[in-house]
């Protein structure tokens, strides 16, 4: 009688191995393509808070040249040379009705003035600081009438004050000028900061 062989049975799972990685290795980048079309303006944001305030002789110069066209001669008293040219005057620090430049940035300044004599006549000014006198322009009485100079580098502080003065002496003192030309010129700037290093 035949008898029937039974099928062996094979457990799949166990020839199944473990499951691989779905990634390959990366390729190379492709080109960069073109850009795209400017995005829209977006909305304005707020306004910023307010900085701290800042030095206010930072950014700050000091310059001017004056000149005066008229003559100017000694009375019984000093006299403060006002002047009625304004050439360069930076921010004001010059005053034209005192006849005096106001430091108001702290530093090293230049200072020259420039007068013309008047003949048989003495010349005789003070450059001040702060009401003492610091250098003279002097000239001799003469037959002719020269230019005459006078120039010097002062450290001032804030609030200090440069200014011309004629000197009354035992003769006539006066410095000379037209009402077409300009022979008389007093200026100043600023070399250096005092806050510079």
């Amino acid at each position: 009688m035949y008898q029937a062989i039974p099928v062996p049975q094979i457990n799949v799972t166990i020839l199944k191995g473990e499951k691989g990685d779905p990634r390959g290795l990366q390729g190379k980048y492709g080109r960069t393509g073109s850009a795209g079309a400017r995005g829209h303006t977006g909305p304005k944001g707020q306004k910023g808070s307010m900085g701290a305030p800042g030095d206010r002789c930072k950014n700050h110069y000091a310059a001017f040249s004056v000149g005066r066209k008229k003559p100017l001669h000694s009375n019984d008293y000093y006299q403060t040379v006002i002047f009625d040219t304004e050439f360069v005057n930076l921010y004001g620090h010059f005053n034209m009705f005192t006849g005096k430049f106001y430091c108001y940035v702290p530093g090293i300044y230049f200072f020259s003035l420039n007068v013309h004599t008047w003949n048989q006549k003495e010349t005789y000014l003070h450059i001040m600081k702060n009401g003492e006198e610091v250098v003279i322009l002097f000239a001799q009485v003469s037959d002719r009438s020269i230019m005459q100079s006078q120039s010097l580098m002062l450290e001032l502080r804030d609030q200090d004050e440069v200014w011309v003065r004629l000197f009354k002496g035992e003769r006539e003192n006066a410095i000379f000028s037209d009402e077409f030309d300009t022979y008389i010129t007093f200026s100043g700037y600023l070399v250096k900061h005092a806050l510079e290093p």
